[in-house]
């Protein structure tokens, strides 16, 4: 079956917001609980200062990211800081999908289960298995 691309549009920041909120419904109530104060922010790129701390020139390089002090390394007498953050950014996370045969919502729950995995200080491995449970 052929499609008609010429009116088509990306998915927008709402559209992708709605991915993250599904996303985020799919995953264990035990871990929405854990990661409950965490806020979730949809952004087109990440900024210029976020992509110079992070040594990387190309924004399409950077699909998401965690911004916080990871659950293993917080400790009691740390000062109040800003709220723990996963950044997903749209326009790499949409470069990303066009280049692979993945299901766009899929390739959000990788990226946001990837990111708030680093606020745990989760293993690569234990997030394939919490991304499993979810598929499965």
């Amino acid at each position: 079956m052929s499609r008609d691309w010429s009116y088509a549009t990306a998915p927008t920041l709402a559209d992708f917001e709605g991915l993250a909120a599904a996303a985020w419904q799919k995953l264990a109530p035990e871990f929405r609980d854990m990661a409950r104060d965490l806020l979730i922010r949809v952004e087109d790129f990440a900024t210029d200062d976020v992509l110079d701390g992070l040594g990387i020139e190309d924004p399409f390089e950077l699909t998401g990211l965690y911004q916080g002090v990871s659950l293993d390394r917080q400790s009691m007498t740390d000062a109040p800081r800003e709220p723990d953050m996963v950044f997903l950014y749209r326009r790499a996370i949409l470069d990303e999908w066009a280049d692979s045969q993945e299901e766009l919502g899929h390739l959000v729950m990788h990226v946001l289960v990837h990111e708030i995995g680093h606020h745990f200080g989760f293993s690569d491995e234990d997030m394939a298995h919490i991304e499993a449970e979810v598929t499965a």
